[in-house]
């Protein structure tokens, strides 16, 4: 009866909601492990038997083996909204997840680089004698600053999605939500010598539209792309590890300290809610106070 309602429940998501599989493969992995450590515990019988106890001892778990906070949060996140969902059509009589509250923490600003820092990366990736892809690292790397795009975004970018006469680019997001942004003269030349001369020779006779290719001409996937990323990082006297979205906060914070107004960076982002944009405004208040209390002589005692 479970696989049942999961069924269900991956029919809902995909016709009604129109999520993507990589977020319905999201949804289905968190109830899974829900039903995993009720197996593991006791023993799983069915979706209708689940009581607030159980619900208790399972976040207990989640905290003791030290789990981040947000990953928390998205497997009640998930377990709410399926619970909601067998609610609605009866197959239960009860969200147990309805009343859940996590514990409070404090809010992690988004990590991103300073623009000094971005030179550092960006003298890495256009140096040819380091590695011999630079021409498609160094495009990969001026396309996610000058759009602040997602990585599953670029790695489903496709060359008919962009228009090089106005510097505008397609991207597909979320929810099949689409938006058009702008991106730069750096960018523009970046691509253009990319398409023309590298990615040819790393397609040997292959025939796609997608843009980012590995050296075997198949598209880049999000992992590979983060990959490329890191070896760019190692590179550099930087010290941490890159993820792409660091990029995507960069654009966005940078944006923001060079005068854009919030709507502008929402849309940009392709955020469906301003709340969301505003996390920005706070990493750009605290580099402001940065450089306020590093540079003003009377910041200090």
């Amino acid at each position: 009866m479970s696989r049942d309602l999961e069924k269900l429940y991956v029919e809902y998501l995909t016709a009604e909601r129109q999520y993507s599989p990589q977020t319905v493969k999201a949804y289905l992995t968190d109830i899974g492990h829900f039903k995993d450590y009720l197996n593991q515990n006791g023993g799983f019988t069915s979706f209708e038997s689940i009581q607030n106890l159980d619900v208790r001892i399972y976040l207990a778990s989640l905290y003791e083996a030290q789990q981040a906070r947000t990953t928390i949060a998205r497997k009640v996140s998930s377990l709410r909204t399926f619970y909601q969902f067998l609610l609605n059509r009866q197959y239960v009589t009860d969200n147990p997840f309805s009343q859940v509250a996590l514990k409070k923490h404090q809010d992690h600003l988004p990590e991103f680089f300073y623009e000094s820092e971005l030179d550092e990366l960006f003298a890495v990736a256009y140096n040819p004698e380091q590695h011999p892809l630079w021409q498609r690292d160094a495009a990969l790397l001026e396309f996610f600053y000058a759009t602040g795009a997602r990585v599953a975004e670029v790695a489903q970018l496709e060359i008919n999605q962009i228009d090089f006469s106005q510097r505008l680019v397609l991207l597909h997001g979320k929810g099949q939500r689409d938006r058009y942004v702008l991106f730069g003269h750096f960018a523009q030349q970046a691509l253009q010598q990319y398409l023309n001369q590298l990615r040819p020779k790393l397609l040997q006779g292959q025939e796609h539209n997608y843009v980012f290719v590995n050296q075997r001409g198949k598209p880049l996937t999000t992992a590979g792309i983060s990959y490329i990323l890191q070896q760019l990082m190692n590179r550099t006297s930087l010290t941490g590890k890159i993820h792409p979205h660091m990029l995507r906060h960069s654009f966005a914070t940078h944006l923001l300290n060079n005068g854009a107004d919030m709507r502008t960076v929402q849309e940009l982002l392709g955020h469906v809610n301003l709340s969301t944009t505003q996390i920005y405004t706070h990493v750009s208040r605290a580099s402001l106070q940065d450089n306020y209390r590093n540079f003003f002589p009377r910041a200090k005692r």
